[in-house]
């Protein structure tokens, strides 16, 4: 039900001036609400953003957040990268000021069927795919979240016969209130955020949030190889429909003999042979089978989950073949973000390897690359802030240098390469140290690989 008086007539406070908090302010306006945003970044570094804000008579704050983003207000909204624990919103929390995230507010205004991923590795690449799937079944959809697109900017889009499919990071959950998704898919749990979460436990109980309003209408997507996955069932109010790449399964999706299955209410049917997924890798099979899960828990048509997914080829900055020069391949997988996922990316790329890492830790446990690194590594180039920390945890197995930049790295990656060698970017941290976000840092390496190979050609 859309809860338009939530907002109309509101003093809200938006925190954080980066793509969700620009559409959840937009979206507040539009809808009745008086907004103020605050941002720590100083005015030079929000230029854009600060003149569509006084394009949209909208009053904001930069540099600091100040006491006027608390006085006189109903409700403060947070940018995902905001953290409640910040000074200035526990004083909001002691006054009683309510705070939710960008996604809950949208919630408020959406009458869209909603589907959302969740989990530590793989969001992207599934919850596009569950939308490939919808659009080739002739639905009505939406692919927006974490994935780039804010909900707040496309939940009017969608009409109350459509979806609007969600990849949702943990830090989007923090602050629901009553979000519940008709579909709800939890991929994994690997340690990631631990700069921002006190540890393993509470980083899961935040993804764990997608769960908590769902009723005995909704389901609940659990991967069935995954410990955390299943530690959650129990807490699962939806109807748990699992899925796994490991064992055959009564009710779910799952693998068997080299095929993809889908098992529900005694009926099993094959949706298509292994071989012929558009997307390769071990972790693709479960985000495929994720995907498959969800599609026909909503009705979707088995031919439909079939065409879309040979046809769906993965994302952008998700290893992602760039260029093949001089015999050397150039993988960007930018939006590898921690440790687990450059795990996978080293599992999926068959050629001895040149990794460009780094950036700004997560608390990810480098260590753990150590057997990967020695079966797949032929050299290690490292960038940012924590070139330093990974170097220590495995430079001792291969070739390893450090650089400034990623531009340096490209080509030193390619001075150490050989035909049949494979430069993968594969950061296993945060871009914030060097670039506006995982996008930016994948556009600057594709950008400088197609710079190579002009000077090759010349």
């Amino acid at each position: 039900m859309v809860r338009k008086d939530r907002i109309d007539g509101k003093k809200v406070s938006v925190f954080g001036m980066a793509r969700s908090g620009l559409a959840v302010a937009r979206l507040l306006v539009k809808n009745g609400a008086f907004v103020f945003l605050t941002d720590t970044k100083e005015e030079e570094e929000l230029k854009l953003e600060t003149e569509e804000l006084r394009r949209l008579n909208i009053d904001f704050d930069t540099g600091f957040h100040s006491q006027k983003a608390l006085d006189h207000k109903d409700f403060i909204v947070l940018s995902p990268g905001i953290s409640s624990d910040i000074p200035v919103l526990k004083r909001a929390q002691e006054v009683g000021l309510p705070l939710f995230s960008e996604i809950e507010v949208a919630f408020w205004l959406c009458p869209a069927q909603i589907v959302g991923i969740t989990g530590s590795n793989g969001k992207t690449t599934t919850s596009t795919l569950v939308g490939e799937i919808l659009k080739q079944d002739g639905r009505e959809c939406q692919v927006a979240g974490n994935i780039g697109t804010p909900f707040s900017s496309v939940v009017e889009t969608v009409s109350s016969q459509g979806t609007i499919v969600l990849e949702l990071s943990s830090f989007q959950l923090e602050n629901i209130e009553e979000f519940k998704p008709k579909a709800a898919g939890l991929l994994n749990i690997s340690p990631d955020h631990l700069d921002r979460y006190p540890d393993l436990e509470s980083y899961s109980e935040a993804k764990f949030k997608i769960f908590e309003n769902q009723t005995p209408e909704d389901f609940a997507i659990l991967n069935m190889d995954d410990d955390y996955s299943k530690k959650i069932k129990d807490h699962c109010k939806g109807q748990i429909i699992f899925f796994s790449i490991l064992k055959e399964l009564e009710q779910g999706s799952f693998l068997k003999d080299g095929e993809l299955l889908i098992r529900l209410d005694g009926k099993t049917e094959k949706i298509l042979d292994v071989s012929e997924l558009g997307i390769k890798g071990l972790h693709n099979l479960s985000n495929a089978a994720c995907a498959c899960a969800v599609s026909s828990v909503l009705g979707i048509k088995k031919d439909s989950i079939q065409q879309a997914l040979k046809s769906f080829k993965g994302v952008e900055h998700r290893l992602e073949q760039v260029k093949i020069i001089s015999g050397v391949k150039f993988i960007n997988d930018s939006k590898a973000t921690n440790v687990r996922s450059v795990w996978y990316a080293l599992d999926s790329v068959p050629e001895p390897i040149l990794l460009i890492a780094g950036g700004r830790d997560k608390g990810g446990d480098f260590t753990q690359l150590r057997e990967m690194a020695k079966e797949k590594l032929k050299g290690l180039i490292l960038i940012g802030e924590a070139k330093e920390k990974i170097d220590k945890a495995i430079g001792d197995l291969v070739k390893s240098i450090k650089v400034d930049n990623l531009e340096e790295a490209v080509k030193k990656a390619y001075e150490m390469a050989s035909p049949g060698d494979c430069v993968l970017l594969s950061p296993g941290c945060a871009s914030f140290d060097m670039f506006e976000n995982y996008e930016h840092r994948g556009k600057v390496f594709k950008s400088t690989v197609r710079q190579l190979d002009n000077s090759e050609e010349k």
